[in-house]
């Protein structure tokens, strides 16, 4: 990862920090490629299809970072960042066939390109692959990746199933990117510091920090989703509208009872789930809504919180570039929605 990588993410790092991150990234590469081998070819090149299309290794940093609370160089904490992406890029293959999705990364997703049938089992593979280092790691570190692969379930379920009655709806959400998107940055600081030595009360707080900046990370995206041309975010915007899934400003607006929020109902349906058919215009029409209701300041208020409390776990840490380049990163999911 050169430093231009690193800034993409927000991360300002020293050159020793960022030597370290390149090294350790380039190492996590290596054995990423070589963990998704398989004797059947076929095997293989349906495993490489997500790994070969990018993406910024965003979790294993996470993993790299919290190593440097200890012993970065320890000899666990590569294979569990490979583990952690492994376990990510599974969740990507059996995402894409929940939402029919034709492409991922700018590239036909597998269930396009193939079936969804090998998609699923492709990303059955992939987690077969991650439980097999882990169990290299040692039972602990097994035992808080199957842990999290369940939460990880358990959020997709209860988002496909919906608000129950009498629920909350923003209560919800908020449960459900915990548990989707948020358990998984968790485990990856808890990892990295953990096999890297660190001492419990360190490991603890790294984790803590890991949970609170994934939901901003996702309220992040929640705003960009609505906000951002795609020339800016390089996503096509309204993408969570035409999939019917509701995130955070979403429901902040659904709640008004303004003019635009009246619309909004008329356009997504009360449950914005039930908005995956709406027409292109509709969608449209949606964002523009959206773009200029206050439902947004409130979702990035709810944004700032949570990055906020990412940044006040890291205060009993010590001082150094790593916490520096934590402290980064929960700037960056404010700066990245102005």
């Amino acid at each position: 990862m050169s430093a231009i990588g690193l800034e993409v993410m927000g991360i300002r790092a020293d050159p020793d920090l960022e030597k370290s991150m390149r090294v350790g990234l380039a190492s996590v590469e290596e054995l990423l490629r070589g963990s998704v081998r398989s004797e059947f070819s076929f095997v293989t090149e349906a495993s490489r299809h997500l790994v070969d299309a990018g993406g910024k290794r965003f979790r294993p940093m996470v993993v790299l970072l919290a190593a440097q609370f200890a012993d970065p160089d320890a000899a666990g904490v590569v294979p569990a960042a490979v583990a952690i992406e492994l376990t990510h890029l599974s969740t990507l293959y059996h995402d894409d066939v929940m939402d029919e999705a034709p492409l991922r990364r700018g590239a036909a997703s597998a269930n396009a390109r193939w079936t969804n049938t090998v998609a699923i089992l492709t990303g059955d593979f992939l987690f077969a692959r991650a439980s097999e280092i882990t169990a290299d790691l040692g039972p602990e570190a097994t035992r808080i990746l199957a842990r999290t692969i369940a939460t990880l379930c358990e959020g997709q379920i209860r988002e496909t199933v919906g608000v129950g009655p009498g629920q909350d709806p923003i209560e919800h959400y908020l449960r459900v990117i915990t548990e989707k998107t948020a358990s998984l940055i968790a485990t990856s600081a808890r990892l990295g510091a953990m096999l890297a030595g660190a001492d419990p009360v360190t490991t603890d707080i790294l984790a803590a920090f890991g949970e609170r900046f994934g939901v901003a990370f996702q309220l992040s995206d929640d705003l960009i989703d609505v906000a951002s041309p795609s020339e800016d975010s390089g996503k096509t915007p309204g993408t969570d509208l035409r999939e019917g899934i509701p995130t955070l400003p979403v429901l902040y607006a659904l709640q008004g009872e303004d003019a635009a929020a009246r619309r909004l109902r008329d356009l997504l349906g009360a449950n914005p789930r039930t908005g995956a058919g709406v027409t292109e215009s509709g969608v449209v029409e949606a964002l523009e809504l959206l773009r200029e209701h206050p439902a947004m300041g409130r979702a990035r208020a709810e944004l700032i919180r949570w990055s906020s409390e990412a940044r006040e776990c890291l205060a009993p840490l010590p001082d150094g570039s790593a916490k520096t380049a934590l402290e980064s990163l929960a700037d960056f999911v404010i700066d990245r929605t102005s």
